[in-house]
């Protein structure tokens, strides 16, 4: 999705943020306040997922059972975390990206060719083996589908959010205006879609070696619970030496999505906010520099607390709802903004909040807040709050309702006024397409 109607055209058009793209035909003060508040929403949830998983990783490798320790775990990361930003800038972000990646990918190959060898190179045998550890442990048939998703519903929300929401997360649109030209844009998305590929069939070897040679109720007991199945394979396959190696990998993998989501949201504020709704554009870059850095600050302190509470919490689960807003607040608007000639303020505006909105109301109202029945095996529900039934809406992901709620709310706005620039939307289209007059990319 990212690849085909979004890399290339940003790269061409967009300077900093995702608001530098929406405000240029539109707007310029009520557009990108609403794109902050999305990017700021959309970053949120995502570092909710990031720092409940570096506080269960942590308490893995240090042994710490109890929910105070994981807590004072969560904090001391957060505020390494904050300082790495602070100093590193989007270079610091970048090479620490770059260096996890390959780390990442090393580390993941080479257990699972060790699973393998366990196995006889067999994929078969292994699948075999796992689903009949599991079973006899009580557990379910691991190949029979509707384990996870019992609702069909449910499954197609959350593919939907996952599809289109990558192309709607700030921190991965960021990534497009950092790259010289816009082939470069096109090139490094090709790069990111092979490599993702061939990581996610990895973790299908490493998922089913978990569940053969750790076991489920092992995994669940664990300090991190159901993210630290990775880990604890480490220390099966190769002891506390590869358990260390791992857990730096992925260590390194949570420091740089949380380098880059703070430094987009930072941006975000200072750019778009501070720039050019509070001073009027007149801000000097020593200016936004400043206010990019005491928001920083405060991100990760907000970060903080929210990874406190989202302890235990299963991460893929938080990072699907950051997909979710993000396909059903930003992904409408960016679309409307690159191809509809017609597209107006109104629209745009109507689009973000009615995605924000939406999809942040239906995930309050949701399981996934409250009323999950409890687990037997950790005698807690897998709610984020405990003893407490609020919900209404019956899926886990919100994607199939909130994502054609924003595009169907963008159409409505833009339809109900008459408000349109065409001179603004020729410019436009010429400069996405052709690159000219784009902003040259410059090492800040």
């Amino acid at each position: 999705m990212a690849l085909l109607l979004v890399a290339e055209l940003l790269r061409n058009v967009g300077k900093y943020t995702m608001a530098d793209v929406l405000s240029f035909r539109l707007r310029q003060r009520p557009v990108r306040i609403a794109a902050a508040i999305s990017t700021l929403v959309v970053s949120f949830f995502y570092l909710l997922a990031q720092m409940a998983g570096a506080g269960g990783l942590v308490a893995l490798l240090l042994g710490i059972e109890g929910a105070v320790g994981q807590r004072v775990v969560i904090l001391v990361v957060g505020v390494i975390m904050i300082f790495y930003v602070i100093y590193g800038g989007m270079k610091g972000t970048t090479w620490v990206q770059i260096i996890k990646a390959v780390l990442l990918i090393i580390g993941a190959a080479v257990m699972t060719l060790w699973v393998l060898g366990k196995f006889g190179f067999s994929l078969s045998t292994l699948l075999g083996e796992a689903t009949s550890v599991s079973q006899s442990a009580g557990g379910k048939d691991l190949l029979q589908p509707g384990l996870q998703y019992k609702n069909p519903v449910d499954f197609i929300s959350l593919a939907m959010a996952l599809v289109l929401g990558t192309a709607g997360l700030p921190h991965v649109l960021m990534r497009f205006y950092t790259v010289p030209t816009s082939r470069e844009a096109r090139r490094s998305v090709v790069w990111a879609i092979w490599l993702i590929g061939i990581f996610y069939l990895l973790t299908l070897v490493l998922g089913f070696g978990a569940a053969e040679l750790v076991g489920a109720s092992a995994i669940k007991k664990a300090p991190g619970g159901v993210n630290s199945a990775a880990p604890l394979l480490a220390f099966e396959l190769g002891g506390e030496i590869l358990l260390g190696i791992i857990s730096a990998v992925a260590f390194a993998t949570i420091l740089a999505v949380v380098a880059g989501l703070t430094i987009t949201a930072s941006a975000s504020l200072s750019h778009d906010i501070y720039n050019t709704v509070v001073k009027g554009g007149k801000a000097t870059p020593e200016e936004e520099v400043k206010v990019a850095r005491i928001a920083a600050l405060v991100l990760g302190a907000v970060a903080i607390v929210g990874g406190i509470f989202a302890l235990g919490q299963n991460i893929a689960f938080l990072v699907a709802l950051a997909f979710a807003i993000a396909a059903s607040a930003n992904l409408p608007t960016i679309l409307y903004s690159l191809f509809w000639k017609r597209f107006n303020t109104r629209g745009a505006l109507w689009s973000i909040y009615g995605g924000l909105v939406s999809a942040i109301t239906l995930i309050i109202f949701s399981p996934v807040v409250s009323g999950k029945p409890i687990d037997p095996a950790t005698k807690k529900s897998p709610s984020m709050l405990q003893g407490v039934d609020f919900h209404w809406f019956p899926l886990d992901n919100p994607g199939i309702i909130s994502i054609p709620l924003g595009f169907l709310l963008g159409y409505l706005g833009t339809v109900t006024s008459k408000e349109y620039n065409a001179a603004k939307y020729a410019e436009m289209e010429v400069r996405s397409l052709t690159g000219h007059g784009a902003e040259v990319a410059t090492h800040h």
